[in-house]
């Protein structure tokens, strides 16, 4: 047992700390705060405090419990908030109220809930880590699969079905002649990824239900991407869509150092939102992270570890899993805070050297992987940060750092979000490099999805180029095939890229119904060349009924979708027809 020696901030600094090692939680005070040794200097231990350090005294008792920082999983995870260093928020609201003490304590797992196990081998059989040996139906959504632990294995002794708290064994095993009991429940160190058996290249798109996404620039499954983007630009709002709306098994949603109004929102509408694929309540395959501005600065960087590791456990299972990080910049920060009170030597705007490699280390844990154990299973775990550069400067060094580990981009621009055009994904700066991988996915879907969206980005791109010449000599100056582009490119905008979050249509569009907006919008364009080469003056075919029926295809019901696309495309053939016989 150690004694504080000096505090400064929530960097403690003990002494007499001997036999101590780096990255061992300590109990720091008379309260008994949660803190983590990050540095040992002879006798002296240099301890991040995990909670507010206010009225610490010089000479109050430093506890080394000789572990380090672990993650609690098992069943009762989904659905449930945490703060940064996994303690259940739901928990201590109901034990010691709606504010949170120093020092408080509790479980991450209630060890009084009993859940019904459901083996899978029995006596007699051998297993080893990562086998599945049973199942629990934590809710919904989610069946808990209970796996043996990384680095046990032996022969089954004994197994049983029945209610069982996470704490309770389950299974005997029998192993160089000791008997290992078995719980659901398991532990593993925040910092260290889980193993795997192979990687694979994503190749599966994850639908977003946001179009722009998933259609121009689609990020596949155990991909890695960040949505940069100034105050005001909507990064929290894009990824609460992913969250709310993407079609994987399980979704986690890590708010780091974000304000506490955007956290409450997050928890309130998922509380009534209900997944478009199987109708059930959102909150069933969610598991929140609040670590809020008003939170410990230094408990932000654990938080990103804490759902990383969740969401590996999950993949481990053969999940799905989609962990969105709002935001990164509030990390580096709290790392930039840190490293002045260690006075380490700074690097570029303040922010310490490790910095790239501290953001490669959490998003290089994403990925699509075949899991260890049996059965055979694969799983992937999807990665997205938002980064909040100053000033909406992407030459600053998060974002830079960023862009060097990602492989999709999605660059929010200020000057969409004053035009009020929301998501602000500028078409023009954001890339993917999982699209070729996608190809395969979306040609189920349509074979003809590669064409339509190469020219659609054409269409974007040659829009930008003529910008320049409308400015200069105004639109009427251009030739009609050049007006032509401009009018198509003005509904694609309008008509697609453009999607309200608040919609109760609009909110969530599927990859069909992605598809069959686009290319009726594409169809239009190439019958509308038809005619104009008829001799159809462009101001005629703006006026056409078809064009504002194609900017109600957003607002239509999904179970009316189809019949009304069907329709329009007919009547848009119907028209040129006519209009063909007319000449």
């Amino acid at each position: 047992m150690g004694k504080i020696w000096r505090i400064s901030g929530p960097v403690v600094i003990a002494e007499e700390m001997r036999g101590s090692q780096v990255y061992e939680v300590v109990d720091v005070g008379d309260d008994r705060l949660t803190g983590e040794i990050i540095g040992l200097e002879q006798d002296k231990a240099v301890i991040q405090v995990y909670e507010d350090t206010t009225g610490l005294r010089v000479g109050e008792p430093v506890v080394g419990t000789g572990e380090i920082l672990m993650v609690e999983l098992g069943p009762g995870i989904v659905g449930n908030i945490y703060d940064g260093v996994q303690r259940s928020l739901v928990t201590m609201m109901g034990d010691i109220g709606d504010f949170l003490l120093r020092g408080a304590r509790t479980d991450a797992l209630d060890r009084e809930k009993k859940w019904h196990f459901t083996p899978s081998v029995k006596a007699g059989d051998e297993v080893n880590e990562g086998d599945i040996i049973g199942s629990v139906p934590e809710t919904g959504l989610i069946e808990h699969r209970i796996m043996v632990p990384i680095g046990i294995q032996g022969k089954v002794l004994e197994i049983s079905e029945g209610d069982f708290t996470v704490e309770d064994t389950i299974a005997m095993l029998e192993y160089d002649g000791q008997k290992k009991p078995l719980t659901m429940m398991q532990r593993w160190p925040a910092r260290k990824p889980r193993i795997y058996k192979e990687r694979f290249p994503p190749e599966d798109l994850l639908v977003t239900g946001t179009r722009v996404m998933d259609y121009l620039f689609p990020l596949a499954l155990g991909g890695k991407a960040a949505i940069p983007g100034g105050f005001g630009t909507g990064k929290t709002v894009n990824l609460q869509q992913m969250a709310r709306w993407s079609q994987t098994h399980l979704n986690i949603y890590v708010g780091c150092g974000e304000r506490g109004n955007e956290m409450a929102d997050v928890l309130y509408s998922f509380k009534k939102l209900r997944d478009p694929a199987t109708d059930r309540l959102l909150q069933e395959k969610e598991i929140f992270i609040a670590n809020t501005s008003n939170m410990p600065v230094v408990a932000r960087e654990i938080s990103i570890y804490t759902g990383i590791t969740m969401a590996e456990y999950f993949r481990d299972m053969g999940y799905d899993v989609l962990l969105v990080a709002d935001s990164t910049s509030r990390w580096a920060e709290a790392m930039r805070e840190i490293g002045a009170r260690l006075e380490e030597t700074p690097g570029e705007e303040g922010f310490p050297t490790y910095l790239g490699s501290r953001l490669a280390s959490f998003y290089e844990r994403s990925g699509r992987v075949q899991c260890v154990g049996k059965p055979e299973r694969m799983g992937s775990a999807t990665v997205i940060g938002s980064v909040s550069p100053p000033g909406a400067d992407f030459s600053e060094p998060v974002t830079q750092a960023t862009l060097r580990i990602v492989d999709a981009l999605y660059s929010l621009d200020v000057a969409l979000a004053n035009k009020r055009h929301f998501p602000t994904i500028n078409w023009l700066q954001s890339y993917s490099l999982y699209s070729e991988s996608v190809d395969k996915w979306w040609n189920k879907i349509s074979p003809d999805y590669t064409d339509v969206r190469n020219r659609t980005l054409i269409i974007l791109q040659n829009e930008a180029e003529l910008e320049e010449i409308v400015r200069l000599v105004g639109p009427e100056a251009l030739p009609e095939d050049d007006k032509l582009l401009l009018l198509v490119a003005r509904m694609i905008r309008e008509d697609f890229l453009m999607q309200s979050a608040y919609h109760p249509v609009d909110t969530y569009s599927s990859p069909e119904r992605s598809h069959m907006m686009l290319s009726t919008i594409i169809k239009f364009y190439d019958l509308a060349k038809e005619l104009s080469e008829s001799g159809m003056l462009v101001s005629e075919i703006s006026a056409l009924k078809h064009v504002q029926r194609i900017s109600r295809m957003k607002d239509v019901p999904h179970e009316e979708f189809e019949k009304y696309v069907k329709d329009l495309r007919a009547d848009m053939e119907k028209m040129t027809i006519e209009q063909e016989g007319g000449m």
